[in-house]
């Protein structure tokens, strides 16, 4: 799916969800850094974005559980 969504993003890189698209495989393959990154790539393009604002809290729950 990740190669999916890179391809995705190289076609329309302009579409502020392909890169939240792309972030939920990287959340979903335990690739936290990268989705969080990705996650706020599309909210710089979209600050409307409810999902990626959802999911970058969720991940930084993740990460501060993880760090204890």
């Amino acid at each position: 799916a990740i190669a999916v969504f890179k391809l995705n993003v190289e076609a329309y890189p302009d579409s502020w969800n392909v890169y939240d698209s792309l972030a939920e495989a990287y959340m979903e393959n335990g690739q936290n850094e990268l989705a969080i990154q990705f996650y706020k790539k599309s909210l710089q393009m979209n600050p409307d974005n409810t999902n990626g604002k959802r999911m970058l809290q969720k991940l930084g729950e993740k990460m501060r559980a993880a760090e204890q």
